[in-house]
């Protein structure tokens, strides 16, 4: 019974988490429009801005955002079309990042949060939910994290790299509560939902990559592994 729940949860556990961020999404969206003052966002608040807010801070933080930007994303987007050996990933990196800008633009303009008042650090218009840095940046580097999970083959330079463009993201969604842009629930909202999106993009476009060959490869292995233990067991 247990052997097969763990097969259920390993065969599925992508959708366990799309369906979990969507729960996550869906509550702070009922919130939002209730017009509730989230706990979250004034926890947080008291924490990353009346408490860390210093000048040194600030200018990390200012440089830190600029990672999440249109500017920045769309040149590494440019860098990753030039430089790319294979343009059936360049392509996928690039209309990964115009999908996500367009469905970012959708939300907001849908939802319409006002952004915080009264402790910005920097100028931003446009609406306030979902963070549009924290969604797009979560897209753009979590395609590429996938990409470097699944084809480099010096693991310890795998995780290296992967952790530090996670921790990277995580900062980026930092930066805009410092700030004074966005309130936390902004930039969770963004997190969950580009998670969310991204498994639904990767299932789709892993195809075109050539990256579910692997996959298959590595399903087979394991269902042989399985097979010959059941067999030891019976026996």
């Amino acid at each position: 019974m247990l052997n097969k729940i763990r097969k259920i949860l390993k065969n599925n556990y992508k959708w366990i988490i799309l369906l979990i961020c969507v729960i996550i999404f869906y509550a702070i969206l009922e919130d939002i429009f209730e017009y509730e003052k989230l706990k979250l966002d004034i926890i947080i608040y008291n924490i990353i801005v009346l408490r860390l807010r210093a000048e040194p801070l600030t200018k990390i933080m200012g440089i830190l955002t600029n990672f999440g930007g249109a500017y920045m994303l769309i040149g590494l987007a440019i860098m990753i079309t030039i430089f790319s050996k294979n343009k059936k990933t360049a392509f996928i990196i690039d209309l990964n990042l115009i999908i996500i800008t367009i469905f970012n633009l959708i939300l907001k303009n849908i939802i319409q949060r006002p952004r915080p008042e009264g402790y910005r650090l920097i100028a931003e218009s446009g609406y306030s939910f979902p963070s549009g840095h924290s969604m797009i940046s979560m897209a753009f580097y979590g395609l590429i994290i996938y990409m470097i999970w699944k084809t480099m083959k010096n693991k310890k330079l795998r995780n290296i790299v992967c952790v530090l463009i996670t921790i990277l993201v995580t900062l980026i969604g930092i930066s805009r509560i410092y700030l004074g842009v966005h309130y936390a629930s902004d930039v969770i909202g963004g997190f969950v939902v580009s998670i969310a999106y991204l498994i639904v993009y990767v299932s789709i476009t892993k195809t075109i990559l050539k990256i579910d060959r692997e996959d298959n490869k590595k399903k087979e292995k394991e269902l042989e592994n399985e097979n010959k233990s059941e067999k030891k067991e019976r026996d």
